[in-house]
């Protein structure tokens, strides 16, 4: 086993030795104060991987008999070492070794194996003497040898919980110190570069995700200053939002469009700000309008008014038998909006909704609404639940209700969805607005924070913990040219 030896001014600088000799994987054996300043003990992660490997492969052959166990110079010793582990304390590498090579409690008595039985030989009849070879090979083996590999695996067998058990500390201890590593890290972090340490605030502030927010702040170019650097993080979200240029690709090119998305989200309101364009494009009578939201009370009679207004018939669907006769009676229509049923996103009747649209025929672009004021968190749930087999794009909604609007941006840029519009309020058609990413990523940072927002602020001392668990989760590459 190969320790290395690591001395240094203070213990920061020595971890940075650990981290730039063995890389992050490092195991941490021993961290001390000695004259003059600051020892660490280290092992490389894979040297541990391969001692653990060792260890699981010594378990799983039962096929040897099992020998007696040496006995350790200095039990007690050894047992000090395995609690400071599990605590999190240092380790010695002696007491490191004896404990990767110490076995089960079971395999620590010799085990005891029946004598064969003494019989007097019989007389063989000549056909005893005819065995087939996989027999006579079995009858060569002494008793005691087959007697001692079926204890051996019985006894393996017994130990595999408590090595199992073993396992998930050391990856619990590994867990730890690498959750440790990478606060110290973020701490040298804020000290070295606070340009840096105040620009993944400024991300975190605006409702990004840590992730994302550690991915631009990790790679932000040297000698910024706090407002250029801003700047540059507000360029790679742009570069890293996809908008459409303009409304040409829906009001111009025409189609089926489905808006979709959870109860509560405005699709139905969207829906007639859509349907208000088109006809103010092209006309009430190259619009076709489908609602399949029979379920809520009175769901479709709002989509109706909204038609009435405009002079378009609403067809009410349904399943997907319905939806097919709509579709071929519209199919002359330049542009057709699908007003669909809200439905929880863990709902399994998510599942039948996107089934029912991709029935109807591939022509169908499903457009997801986004409600601005919900967290990551659920937007991804959201997301994943009605991805299906593809989004044509989003739309994001609620923009006026929203305190931030940065996780919504974080899963569009993270999920790399197409934005198509934002909504602002209820009017119609007034409050629909073609995405534009430059105004989206300028209003992420400018939104005024109500009182009550400080306590959802985070503080310098937050970051390294933050940062230590967000090192744990991989944010999809941005494109950061």
């Amino acid at each position: 086993m190969n320790v290395k030896r690591f001395f240094a001014a203070n213990s920061r600088e020595a971890l940075a030795m650990v981290r730039k000799a063995l890389g992050p994987d490092a195991v941490i054996l021993s961290n001390k104060a000695v004259n003059g300043g600051n020892e660490i003990l280290a092992l490389d992660g894979e040297e541990m991987d391969n001692l653990v490997a060792q260890e699981s492969r010594s378990f799983g052959n039962g096929s040897q008999p099992l020998a007696k166990p040496a006995v350790a110079a200095n039990p007690q010793k050894i047992l000090m070492g395995e609690d400071a582990l599990l605590e999190g304390g240092a380790l010695s590498p002696e007491a490191l070794a004896a404990l990767a090579s110490r076995k089960n409690p079971l395999h620590e008595a010799e085990p005891v194996f029946a004598k064969p039985a003494v019989t007097r030989p019989m007389q063989a009849g000549p056909e005893a003497h005819k065995q087939s070879p996989a027999r006579q090979a079995t009858s060569s083996l002494p008793a005691t040898s087959v007697v001692q590999s079926g204890a051996a695996t019985k006894l393996s067998e017994q130990a595999a919980p408590e090595f199992e058990k073993l396992m998930s500390e050391v990856r619990s201890m590994r867990g730890v110190i690498e959750s440790q590593l990478t606060e110290l890290v973020w701490e040298n972090t804020q000290r070295r570069s606070p340009t840096a340490s105040v620009l993944l605030r400024r991300l975190l502030s605006a409702g990004f995700g840590a992730s994302l927010a550690r991915q631009i702040a990790e790679n932000m170019p040297q000698n910024q200053t706090q407002d250029s650097a801003l700047n540059w993080a507000k360029s790679v979200l742009e570069k890293n939002l996809n908008t459409i240029d303009d409304e040409s690709e829906l009001l111009d090119k025409g189609g089926v469009f489905a808006l979709i998305g959870p109860t509560g989200v405005g699709k139905t309101t969207t829906t007639a700000k859509l349907a208000a364009r088109v006809v103010m494009k092209h006309g009430a009578s190259k619009l076709g309008l489908i609602t399949t939201d029979a379920y809520r009370i009175g769901g479709h009679e709002q989509l109706r008014i909204y038609g009435k207004i405009l002079g378009v018939m609403v067809h009410a669907v349904k399943d997907e038998v319905d939806l097919k006769i709509a579709l071929e009676e519209l199919k002359g229509k330049h542009t057709i909006l699908i007003d669909t049923v809200g439905v929880n996103q863990r709902d399994e009747m998510v599942t039948r909704q996107i089934a029912m649209l991709a029935g109807a025929g591939n022509h169908i672009k499903r457009l997801l609404c986004i409600n601005a004021t919900s967290t990551g968190e659920t937007l991804m749930d959201v997301v994943n639940a009605y991805r299906g087999k593809g989004l044509a794009g989003c739309i994001m909604t609620k923009l006026d209700e929203a305190a931030t609007i940065g996780s919504a941006l974080d899963v569009i840029v993270r999920e790399k969805l197409r934005l198509y519009y934002v909504a602002n309020g209820q009017r119609v058609p007034e409050d629909l607005h073609v995405a534009n990413r430059k105004m989206l990523v300028h209003h992420a940072f400018k939104l005024r924070k109500s009182p009550a927002g400080r306590h959802f602020q985070f503080r310098d001392e937050d970051l390294p913990l933050l940062m230590a668990h967000a090192a744990r989760t991989t944010a999809k590459e941005l494109s950061l040219g």
